[in-house]
């Protein structure tokens, strides 16, 4: 490792001033401009192990700044987990640890961490970075930069109180790639897996027209059971135009393709599916 440099006067402008902190906050994608910041799986969330490895110090130093910095951190998305709030996130992210509590960070978090760890060359390196943003930065950009972190924050908050309670992760794992990708300016990659269905869209060019409206309800009853019996919970739901009107529906994603199978098989009973294709639909 190299030697610490003392930070230069300008520095201590980030690591003295909490107000000058609050201002550059924002900033996440510093982090990996820096250097290249690997989170668990959920592509949300880190450990203390995680960060003190992106800084490049031992994990007591980062258990000292918690311990001395606990409130801002938490306000910065620092969260302790433990019972069975940590036993589900654990399973979220494939941690295998006997651990009573862990500590988790978000990007936010962590940005936070660098700056105000100051025996770290990384964290040095992100304070530059951001008061040099900072610095150019025109008043527009900056309160453009707020309001785009403050939304994608709050979205990532809701997502990661959906994949809490809900057994099927994979669409709240989804949504969080995409939107940590969007913050980072950067054009999500999808994998086929996660890419969402709903009763209508699997339905399309299975059953004519006319019998769709009572098709989606004997569908969508059928494979929310299904969905209830596997993962113990409802499926998510998001707005969707229906006749002009935007309401509720119950999204998959293709994981879930087996249950739309099954009830299928239930479903299709009730019509002529093989004469409606004939005249016209595209299975």
């Amino acid at each position: 490792m190299l030697p610490i440099m003392p930070d230069q006067p300008n520095e201590l402008v980030l690591t003295e001033s909490r107000t000058m902190r609050a201002q550059t906050a924002d900033r996440v994608d510093v982090l990996d401009k820096v250097k290249a910041l690997a989170l668990l799986s959920d592509g949300i969330h880190a450990t203390t192990e995680i960060v003190a490895s992106y800084y490049e110090v031992e994990i007591e130093a980062i258990k000292s700044l918690v311990k001395d910095n606990r409130v801002e951190l938490s306000e910065n998305g620092m969260r302790v987990l433990a019972g069975e709030e940590l036993r589900s996130f654990k399973a979220l992210c494939g941690i295998d640890s006997k651990a009573r509590a862990i500590a988790t960070f978000e990007r936010r978090t962590i940005l936070n961490v660098g700056q105000l760890l100051r025996d770290s060359i990384i964290a040095r390196q992100v304070r530059t970075y951001l008061l040099d943003v900072e610095e150019a930065a025109t008043p527009e950009q900056k309160v453009t930069a707020v309001e785009k972190a403050t939304e994608a924050e709050a979205q990532l908050r809701a997502i990661e109180v959906l994949a809490r309670i809900d057994g099927n992760t994979s669409y709240a794992r989804s949504l969080s790639r995409h939107i940590a990708a969007r913050m980072l300016g950067e054009e999500p990659e999808l994998d086929p897996a996660d890419v969402t269905i709903t009763c209508d869209e699997y339905l399309d060019g299975r059953i004519a027209a006319s019998d769709m409206a009572s098709a989606r309800t004997r569908m969508g009853r059928t494979v929310a059971a299904l969905y209830r019996a596997r993962y113990g919970a409802d499926p998510q739901k998001i707005k969707r135009p229906i006749h002009g009107v935007h309401r509720d529906v119950a999204v998959y994603t293709h994981r879930d393709l087996d249950l739309f199978d099954t009830a299928w098989t239930e479903v299709s009973r009730h019509y002529n599916v093989q004469d409606r294709i004939a005249l016209g639909g595209a299975a």
